[in-house]
Parts: C-alpha cells; structure tokens; sequence
C-alpha cells in the first residue's frame, strides 16, 4: 500500500536502531483476514444529523495519523463528519505526523492520540517511551508478500530464486524466514534489493519480483489497474506475525490526568468505526468527501474491502489480546532483535473501550 509504505520505513528505522542496541549488528497498511460484517444497522444516517452544538464547549483534541489518510482511517473521519466526536464533546482535528512522526508526537503532548503499529509500540515501550495502544484499528494482520501472477510465487518456498524489493530492515528477512523456514524453503537463496518508496508497480516491472504490501490498498488498486496479484499473508503462515496493524495510541500521561477524554474519545471512533463496518459505501464517501485528493474509485472498492475486517472475529472493535502482544515480541526477542522481553501488558488496555 503506497500510503503505508513510509509508515514501514519508519518502523524499520526503529527496528536497525533497536537491532544495534542489541549490540546486533513496512508498505504497511490495510486490510487482511476474512471476517463476518459486525453490526445490525440497516440504514446510515444522515452524515448532517449530529451536528456541534456550541463549539466554544468542545474540548480540543488532536490525533495524529500514521501516514497520509486511507481506510485504515476511515472510522476517524467518519466520527468527526457525523458528529460523534462533538456528541461526546470534542472538538477534534486529524492531523498528518510530519516528520517527527505519530508516537513523537503523542509522546510530546502534541497530539493526545496517535496512529501506531504493534511493531513501532513494541520497540518504543522497551525504550522506555510512554505509549498506550489503546484499541486495535484492524484485529489480523492484513500485510504479507505479494507478487505479480506472472512470477508464480504461489508458496513461500517460491521466493527462491527470485527478487525481494524492500527497505534493508533485518525484521523483513525474519519475516521472511519465520514463513519460509515451514515450507521447506531457503531464505538465503532469495535476492533482497533496497528499493526506498519507490512505487510497488513500477518496482515490479522494473527490478522486482515481490515486495510487502497491504492488500487493503495496494492490492486492491492492482484488481482496479487489472494486474492482479498472488498474495501470500502473514498470518496464513506464522502465527506469531498476527499482530495488530494499526493501533491507536495516546500516552501514559493523558490515560492519567485525562481518562474522560480517552473515554469519549474512544466511545465516538468506535461508533465511527462500527458505521464503516455497517455502511462501507457510505463510509468510503464520508473519507472521498473529506479527502478530496483522494481517488473515490480506489477508496470505495478499498473500503468494501476492508470495512469487514475492522472487528473482524472480535467481541467489539478495537478489542485486543494479551497474547498478541506477546507472542510478537517473544518471535522478535528471540531472534536477538530486542534485547529483553517486553512487559506486554502494561503496552495495551482495554479498559476505554467502551462496552460491545
């Protein structure tokens, strides 16, 4: 997915400077496990009906997005365009990260929420950064390694021999492997080349045979341009690479002097989320609306997509496991890429969510 892919650059920075703590020498993005669609309503509601009533009353609040807005930011815009935001007495205001990033921001105070992954929270958390994962944007991991039909990559053991095109973190090759290594196949016979942001279609035609991506956008924009693609995930062949991708997050610092605005917070996206799992067509026209530079074709059929996947097999959207945390970061520490296990439970919390 373009609009991710610095958002993976960014976390592999983390990772190589994580990685020479140790003393040791992501196109991330949407959309990725099959699910039922949640929710009973029927019918959207008028995007006008729940309009400010005094915006002089409402508390200012900024979130800070991840990278550029697409469909994994749809509930945000949603939640704000219908009102939901001003119902619980916010005044919010979306916000590209700019170069310092999300979780700096969030961890400045210059934003009390943030768009993260569980794999940038995991390496802040152990540099002793104060983020909270406060609910998980999508519940399964959506990324995995994709490839034009015409490179027959239909297993991981067909990387073999062919080209990755990627951005030189070693958590690309660990994922690499943790899929490879099941299916009988040799990591080191696979050719990695650094291609920077340089765009997955020309990439492919140029240099590559495969990269990461996130169906969600990337893949669905190939379905749109009628190249489609052979698309291997993650979580089909690693469990512990099911990890939450994106999360919000907000600081230890405002979950203490502000948790009736975590609340509210968190009660209005949730609703905005619930309303593109319900309404996805109508959804996708709330973020075109919002985002006019956006492609309308791109994100309705993106959105489609994608909308079912937000709470997925979940109690409640944004609901997250200890597990998930875990089982992560143990893959990652004991691959020597940490260097020491992450106290997985005080990185997330449920408690603000509000009841399903």
């Amino acid at each position: 997915m373009g609009v991710k892919k610095t958002g993976m650059l960014l976390i592999s920075s983390m990772l190589v400077l994580a990685v020479a703590g140790c003393g040791g020498g992501n196109n991330s993005g949407n959309a990725g496990a099959s699910a039922p669609a949640a929710g009973n309503s029927t019918a959207a509601p008028d995007a006008t009906a729940a309009a400010p009533t005094d915006a002089k009353t409402l508390t200012p609040v900024k979130i800070a997005l991840d990278w550029t807005p697409n469909t994994n930011h749809t509930g945000l815009y949603a939640a704000k365009e219908l009102g939901y935001y001003a119902e619980e007495g916010l005044d919010v205001q979306i916000v590209q990260p700019g170069a310092a990033g999300s979780d700096t921001m969030v961890t400045s105070g210059e934003a009390q929420f943030g768009i993260s992954a569980q794999e940038a929270l995991t390496l802040a958390r152990l540099q002793d950064v104060p983020l909270v994962s406060i609910a998980a944007i999508i519940q399964h991991n959506t990324s995995g390694f994709a490839a034009p039909k015409d490179r027959n990559i239909k297993t991981p053991k067909d990387f073999e021999g062919k080209t990755y095109g990627g951005w030189g973190s070693p958590a690309e090759q660990a994922a690499m492997k943790a899929i490879m290594d099941p299916e009988g196949g040799d990591v080191s016979k696979v050719k990695l080349v650094n291609i920077g942001e340089a765009d997955f279609f020309t990439a492919v035609k140029r240099d590559i045979d495969f990269a990461w991506i996130f169906y969600a956008w990337t893949g669905v924009e190939a379905e749109l341009r009628g190249e489609p693609l052979d698309m291997l995930y993650l979580k089909d062949y690693a469990p512990q690479l099911d990890y939450y991708t994106p999360v919000l997050t907000t600081s230890e610092k405002e979950i203490a002097e502000h948790p009736e605005v975590v609340k509210a917070f968190l009660k209005a996206t949730s609703k905005g989320y619930q309303y593109a799992i319900d309404h996805p067509e109508e959804a996708a026209t709330v973020l075109s609306d919002a985002v006019p530079d956006l492609d309308p074709k791109l994100v309705l059929a993106s959105q489609k997509w994608l909308s079912p996947k937000y709470k997925d097999d979940a109690p409640r959207w944004g609901e997250q496991k200890l597990e998930i945390w875990k089982n992560y970061a143990d893959w990652m520490y004991g691959l020597k890429l940490l260097d020491k296990p992450l106290d997985a439970e005080s990185t997330f919390t449920n408690e603000f969510l509000p009841e399903s």
